[in-house]
């Protein structure tokens, strides 16, 4: 990796600003925490900091409290949770404080009187408006905190922040967190040095957030795996007609254009061959086989990929060296329209010759749901961020950290 890695940092006795993602799903009320994932995913930067001897502040954002505090989105609840998790982790007491500002006088004195081995938690960034404005005032006062600053914070490395790209210009040195540099290996690999045959699977809703991911991987892979809603606008774009089911009328000669663009390449871009339609959008629909070379059924709208398009998928993944997959094949949120998608990430986790890697987003619940999460090489912990990092656009966050 390019970039300078805290591995390249003398932490000892120093103030260590990380910036990390606990933007965690709280309770209603915003006194529970519902899944500590991020929050276990940058402990292993958590724990070499402090092993190696850090004053450690740590900031993150959580919701969207649109620039004023919220006792809603408080990090305080993220306090205890973290103490057992590094408790657990390092065998020791750890000591963890919360300072009820990010900036200010409070957190100026608490981060002074850290010592080296504890951990002081701010108060959400975004209890202040200057944080995603990326106000230089506001980032001033952030550096002013430490001696160096860490980003672990890979799902919000798209955000051009305060905490994420301002600072990085008052601080001596910036570098990646572990988290974010495993997260920069996997997925600058998949798109720079493939192994092959590299596939690619995109699913989803719609082809309007995806266009330029399909455009930037027509590109780089052997074989473009198209499923989902997204799927319905290219089978238009073939000239089938496609009933009820969700297509992007403005999109059909976008759709076009990618299947052009896949012949001229020489990529093969496969596309549902059936599907299972509903005779509504509900848990409990009608449903009936119908094989896509058909124009639907005018009612009648497709919610799921067919047994034929499963084997070929799994055919295809299972001769691949290169996994990336991002979106699901139906509405997996009802179970009789999950088949596809479970099928899929059951075909990529069985392929463990491969590096597969799961781009963020509602795959990241396909594979929990399909049980199938710790026989994946790679699971993005950042939706837009490892989006906008397969489109081939550059990240603010990562841009900001200083190069090896």
């Amino acid at each position: 990796m390019a970039k300078l890695s805290i591995r390249d940092l003398d932490l000892a006795h120093k103030h260590v600003f990380m910036r990390v993602d606990f933007n965690v799903p709280l309770t209603e009320d915003g006194s529970e925490i519902t899944d500590d994932t991020r929050i276990k995913e940058t402990l292993p930067t958590i724990e070499y900091a402090l092993r190696h001897k850090a004053k450690l502040i740590l900031a993150s954002h959580l919701g969207r409290p649109k620039g004023k505090p919220n006792p809603k989105y408080s990090l305080r609840p993220v306090v205890d949770r973290l103490r057992t998790l590094l408790d657990h982790r390092l065998g020791t007491k750890t000591n963890v404080a919360f300072s009820p500002d990010c900036v200010g006088d409070t957190a100026k004195e608490m981060a002074r009187q850290l010592e080296s081995g504890q951990v002081l938690l701010l108060e959400n960034l975004r209890f202040h408006p200057e944080e995603e404005a990326n106000d230089p005032e506001f980032s001033k006062k952030l550096a002013a905190l430490c001696d160096v600053y860490v980003n672990d914070a890979f799902g919000s490395a798209h955000r051009a922040h305060a905490s994420t790209e301002g600072i990085t210009h008052f601080v001596k040195q910036s570098a990646a967190g572990l988290l974010m540099e495993k997260e920069l290996n996997y997925l600058g690999k998949a798109l720079e040095d493939p192994a092959r045959p590299f596939v690619a699977i995109i699913g989803g809703s719609k082809i309007s957030g995806k266009i330029d991911v399909i455009n930037n991987l027509l590109d780089k892979v052997d074989t473009l795996v198209i499923v989902g809603g997204m799927a319905y606008t290219f089978q238009r774009a073939l000239g089938v007609t496609t009933g009820k089911s969700l297509v992007e009328e403005d999109k059909i000669d976008i759709a076009k254009e990618a299947l052009d663009k896949a012949k001229a390449k020489g990529v093969q871009l496969l596309l549902p061959v059936d599907n299972v339609l509903a005779d509504a959008f509900t848990a409990d629909a009608k449903t009936q086989p119908w094989d896509t070379s058909k124009n639907f059924p005018a009612e009648w709208m497709g919610l799921d990929i067919g047994p034929k398009s499963v084997a070929a998928i799994k055919e295809i993944v299972a001769q691949a060296r290169t996994i990336v997959w991002n979106g699901p094949a139906g509405v997996f949120e009802f179970p009789r329209f999950a088949v596809g998608t479970n099928a899929i990430a059951e075909a990529v986790a069985a392929n463990q010759d491969a590096i597969s890697i799961i781009g963020g987003g509602d795959s990241v619940a396909a594979v929990k749901q399909a049980g199938v999460a710790d026989r994946i090489k790679h699971i993005s912990t950042g939706g837009g961020a490892s989006l906008e990092f397969l489109e081939g656009k550059k990240l603010p966050g990562v841009e900001a950290l200083g190069n090896k």
